[in-house]
């Protein structure tokens, strides 16, 4: 039997994100596997560099190129698997993908993993609800992101994100500590809601002096949050460390006794995820889909976004309590089981040849 032949399209790091991250390790992973992967890159870099100067019609010299590539990838392909996300990167990439396979005879999957499709697809022209039915497969990475789909009657199968447990190994807890380590791995973008994350850590603070707060992101908020962190008075204790690539965090949470995730909009944090294979304790808000990945009290205390307050109050009840911080570690690193490639796997490579089949390629 030949191997399956598979184009990946999405985006690939640099810059790390999710979704980057997670197409990845997913030509990698498959490729391990013996399938055939061809990543058409939505993001790729500007031909000629200087271009990307050109703020009129740079785009011009990504899109071109990236619609040719997919009708190329396209017509050597078994199955075609899209990533895609929301708002301009819908039309820009995702639509495109979906009629090119169309026109080409190939089974198109897409796999959306945007938190913010609700409120995208209610507001969107039908165009966009009429694109997205013309894909032969909807897979999404959470229960969550179905409830959702099916609400305008699209019919979601859930295959979750991939933590590669090879890479993220449990740290060895240091529980009473004096000086305890919180970090958060979001992007300095207001719907991650880091100053509730630094009013919470500077009501932990003031219990626990010696307490360190690390950021491990980029973004237009930089000047902003490192003007609050000084007004809260906790500036010494916080270290914005910038982007750290997704090669070298299983280093950081190896140093945390505590993963803070304050978002106000989420789909299936990989960054949850990755606490957990760490056996880091993790608090986060209750948003979107993270009910649907941390179950309070069990694997995660989950508290309403924008309340610092509650969130400082989870933080304190792992950082103070040895029983807690295990308890829930000890949970988590049974959860990311789920998550691991071998059970993952399974499930994609099942996808795929259900695409062909019904296709009766």
């Amino acid at each position: 039997m030949s191997p399956l032949r598979l184009a990946l399209v999405g985006p690939l790091p640099p810059p790390s994100g999710g979704m980057a991250n997670q197409c990845r390790q997913l030509a990698r992973l498959l490729g391990e596997e013996g399938v055939q992967v061809e990543v058409v890159q939505v993001n790729a870099p500007y031909r000629p560099a200087w271009v990307e100067k050109l703020k009129g019609i740079r785009a011009l010299f990504r899109l071109v190129p990236y619609q040719l590539a997919l009708w190329r990838a396209a017509g050597r392909a078994d199955v075609m698997h899209v990533m895609a996300n929301s708002g301009w990167s819908w039309y820009l990439f995702a639509l495109p993908a979906i009629y090119i396979a169309r026109l080409r005879g190939t089974p198109v999957l897409i796999n959306y993993r945007g938190g913010g499709a609700e409120a995208f697809f209610a507001q969107a022209s039908g165009f966009a609800l009429h694109s997205l039915q013309q894909a032969d497969g909807l897979i999404v990475p959470s229960g969550f992101l179905r409830q959702v789909f099916g609400k305008f009657g699209a019919d979601a199968k859930v295959i979750p994100n991939i933590i590669d447990l090879t890479r993220f190994k449990p740290r060895q807890a240091q529980h009473g500590r004096p000086d305890p380590h919180v970090i958060v791995t979001r992007n300095l973008e207001p719907l991650y809601d880091i100053p509730t994350a630094l009013r919470a850590f500077a009501g932990v603070h003031r219990k626990l002096p010696q307490a360190r707060l690390t950021v491990a992101g980029s973004g237009p908020e930089l000047a902003n949050l490192q003007q609050l962190a000084s007004e809260l008075g906790i500036a010494a204790a916080v270290n914005f460390c910038g982007r750290i690539d997704n090669d070298r965090m299983n280093a950081l949470y190896a140093s945390a006794d505590l993963m803070l995730n304050p978002s106000t909009v989420d789909n299936m944090p990989i960054s949850i995820l990755e606490a957990f294979a760490s056996a880091v304790p993790v608090v986060s808000t209750n948003v979107g889909g993270v009910p649907f990945v941390a179950e309070h009290q069990r694997t995660a205390l989950l508290v309403p976004a924008g309340d610092p307050q509650a969130m400082a109050a989870a933080m304190l009840q792992i950082l103070q309590h040895a029983d807690v911080s295990r308890g829930l570690a000890d949970a988590g690193l049974v959860e990311a089981q789920r998550y691991a490639w071998p059970v993952v796997r399974e499930q994609w490579l099942a996808a795929y040849r259900a695409l062909i089949a019904a296709k009766g390629r």
